[in-house]
């Protein structure tokens, strides 16, 4: 609302402005060709004088020479008409600038003050978001709890977990997304990053793994490999033995 209001009372202000300018520049094109008008006739003057200078008598001489000097003042006179329009007309734009200006300047003040009394959200947006955030930290416990009751269940089968319900209860996330949400200090934590569950994730093969399972990404997996699968550790300490 507030900026309707500016731009309203700005355009209400430019309203004659181009008329203002169309009439300064007809008036500045028309000392030019005045102007030129009376280079043409000094120009004509000057061949007349060089011609006939030789018999000319003094007196016809200074006439002359005086017609010629008020031809060059009127074409000052001109000139210096045309300079005054043109800083004329560069201060009547100069003028809407600055004020467009000033109106943004108050309008920005006007904004933060509104920002600050409401604190940027309402008292009902910030208990939505508690909300939510409560609810998204249930939903990731509750995932924690079920894979760790199915890990309990078979402990020597450590498939990937693509059952139609964890399919469901997993949502598609990526760990910058993980890391930005507050995290349940009584959650598990998993794989090499030491971060909670989310996204697809893979089950070590080797029963004594102490970490169990493992983030796709930080495996780099992009899809479940066929047959056993061993994660790095397990993988290198196999190598050393």
């Amino acid at each position: 609302m507030a900026t309707a209001i500016y731009l309203e009372h700005y355009l209400d202000s430019i309203e004659n402005l181009p008329c203002e300018l169309q009439r300064n520049f007809t008036l500045m094109r028309d000392l030019d060709n005045r102007t030129e008008e009376k280079k043409d006739m000094i120009d004509k003057l000057a061949e007349e004088y060089i011609a006939k200078v030789k018999n000319l008598a003094s007196e016809q001489r200074v006439e002359h020479l005086q017609k010629i000097q008020n031809a060059y003042s009127k074409c000052k006179e001109f000139s210096d008409d045309k300079v005054q329009l043109a800083m004329q007309t560069y201060e009547m734009v100069d003028k809407h600038i600055r004020r467009l200006d000033a109106d943004l300047a108050r309008f920005e003040n006007e904004l933060k003050e509104k920002l600050e009394v409401s604190g940027y959200e309402s008292t009902e947006g910030r208990a939505v978001k508690k909300a939510e955030s409560r609810g998204l930290r249930e939903k990731r416990s509750s995932r924690g709890r079920a894979r760790k009751g199915s890990e309990e269940d078979s402990p020597k089968k450590k498939k990937m977990k693509n059952s139609p319900e964890l399919s469901d209860a997993l949502l598609p996330m990526q760990p910058s997304d993980v890391l930005d949400m507050p995290v349940d200090p009584n959650e598990p934590t998993y794989c090499l990053c030491h971060q909670v569950s989310y996204g697809e994730m893979i089950g070590c093969d080797n029963p004594d793994c102490p970490i169990e399972w493992f983030h796709f990404a930080c495996v780099d997996l992009a899809t479940k490999p066929k047959g056993k699968w061993f994660c790095p550790r397990c993988t290198q300490d196999k190598k050393k033995k």
